[in-house]
């Protein structure tokens, strides 16, 4: 099974090329419904730096590639089919460190690289598109899967002036009905997909083509053909953007960055993003401002609809004001037990003691983990809609130090997955601290380690169960995942939003 896609930045490692070297984004993998999410907050690390994409996908979710393809445009992006070589570090290896001022090294190849199925709708996206020689592209015909249930209503009625009038309507049971397959666009996908290829002024023949070709298999399309349907701009390669001698050109081109004194390729100040691996915080204070915030959050994976499950992201400094801005965010919830999704590197005492003091009463349970918010960063110039801002939980990158681990003591079920940074430290009113985490029947084993650290202590996952201080090692996904409410019991934490249209709501994939 092929991984889904992750972006990483890389530095060309060709010889002769530094101090001035080309850079681009590395997009591997099968295309999934939060792969978009993903590529935003790639593009956000970049923070306005234009490097083109080099991508090798099999495809995936048909939506999914066409919000990549819209965010391309958008940004003003090229795009090349090619895979990409790293030179030493891989994305999959932990506090890789490649040198001063770079992420990834390595070198783009258009050999062997394939973007299929809805990959070249994403492809579609790019100012400049190219398909080397040694490179493959193909399409075909689009497969939708329905998933069917069975609803019973109980409708309120009230007789006026004879007749009956409708008081209320409301879903009673839902009960999987099964799943059926298409293997023929449908008019409306159809027009979607039409509309969208016109937009990115690619011609007529690349959905006749997908049309004509059966899911079962790709078509691959020559350059001659591409071309023709400006589906390429020219019968340029990958390394059109990524060779070692690109960024001699007059004017420069974008992607290209001079590190004076650079003889090595160091590491980029670019932060690294990928489907498992998000980038890892800096610093080890809080920056100011940053007083915990609680955001209540609805996961944002198609795959939940229309049951998923909801949760209280809490992230930042904690300070005094801390349990009322949980309070809060708990009346908000209407009385329902949410898991607080918390991140933070500390802050104030006595806040983390009440805060504490407030989960336990509610019976809430609490994962160290951070919230990647889809729908859009919030702020005053970001509300929710009904209140409920759309993410994903994230393990990797996430901390919790100093006060933090206060507040996860008092949870109901504690989890730290194996990706998280947990750590301890001496802490003022250690008394007040003491008898608090005996209230939470947590071992003393973990006061002792408190007091015992002159500066903060990283604990693994065996420490902390042995203290008491997890209560297992599950990560975030054990109460925020996509699958989470099929289970049964269903968690206190899901909620049913119902669609009109079931039918109309369904996520075609390639």
């Amino acid at each position: 099974m092929i991984p889904s896609m992750r972006f990483v930045v890389v530095r060309s490692s060709a010889p002769g090329c530094e101090p001035n070297c080309p850079e681009w984004i590395s997009a591997e993998g099968t295309i999934e419904a939060d792969t978009p999410a993903l590529f935003k907050r790639a593009l956000r690390m970049l923070k306005g730096r234009q490097l083109p994409v080099v991508v090798n996908s099999p495809g995936g979710n048909v939506d999914a590639a066409l919000a990549l393809g819209q965010m391309i445009r958008e940004n003003k992006l090229d795009i090349a089919v090619g895979t990409t070589a790293l030179s030493g570090c891989a994305p999959e290896i932990r506090d890789c460190n490649v040198g001063k001022g770079v992420d990834y090294l390595g070198m783009a190849y258009d050999s062997g690289a394939m973007c299929n199925s809805a990959c070249p709708l994403m492809f579609s996206g790019g100012i400049r598109r190219v398909v080397g020689d040694f490179a493959y592209l193909g399409v075909h015909q689009i497969t939708t899967t329905y998933q069917r249930e069975k609803l019973l209503y109980r409708t309120t009625y009230r007789i006026v002036n004879g007749k009956k009038k409708i008081i209320s309507t409301k879903v009673i049971s839902r009960k999987d009905a099964g799943s059926y397959k298409t293997y023929e666009m449908s008019k409306a996908v159809e027009e979607r997909l039409s509309a969208y290829l016109k937009e990115m002024g690619i011609g007529d023949g690349v959905l006749e083509t997908m049309k004509n070709t059966p899911a079962s298999e790709i078509h691959q399309l020559v350059l001659e053909d591409m071309l023709g349907m400006n589906l390429v701009t020219s019968l340029d390669s990958v390394d059109l953007f990524t060779a070692g001698t690109v960024c001699e050109a007059n004017p420069v081109p974008a992607n290209c960055r001079e590190m004076p004194g650079n003889k090595d390729a160091r590491r980029a100040d670019v932060p690294t993003i990928e489907a498992n691996t998000p980038p890892q915080p800096t610093g080890t204070e809080p920056p100011k401002g940053s007083e915990m915030r609680f955001i209540i959050v609805r996961g944002s994976n198609p795959l939940c609809n229309p049951d998923c499950p909801e949760w209280i992201s809490a992230e930042g400094t904690i300070t005094g004001d801390t349990p009322e801005w949980l309070r809060a965010a708990l009346d908000a919830a209407g009385g329902r037990r949410l898991p607080i999704v918390i991140s933070s590197q500390g802050g104030d005492v006595e806040g983390a003691l009440a805060a504490g003091r407030l989960i336990r009463e509610r019976k809430l349970d609490v994962v160290v983990a951070r919230t990647d918010f889809v729908d859009c960063e919030p702020s005053a110039n970001c509300l929710a809609k009904d209140g409920v801002h759309t993410g994903l939980t994230i393990d990797s990158g996430a901390e919790c130090a100093s006060a933090c681990p206060i507040m996860v003591a008092a949870g109901a079920r504690r989890l730290v997955g194996p990706d998280v940074r947990l750590s301890v430290g001496s802490l003022e009113q250690p008394q007040k601290i003491k008898a608090y985490l005996k209230e939470m029947t947590i071992g003393p084993g973990l006061f002792a380690a408190m007091q015992l650290s002159t500066s903060q202590r990283q604990l693994d996952q065996d420490t902390m169960l042995k203290f008491g201080l997890a209560t297992g090692r599950q990560s975030a996904d054990e109460l925020t995942g996509a699958t989470i409410c099929k289970s049964a019991p269903k968690p206190d934490n899901c909620r049913v939003m119902p669609s009109a249209n079931a039918e109309a709501d369904a996520h075609a994939k390639l």
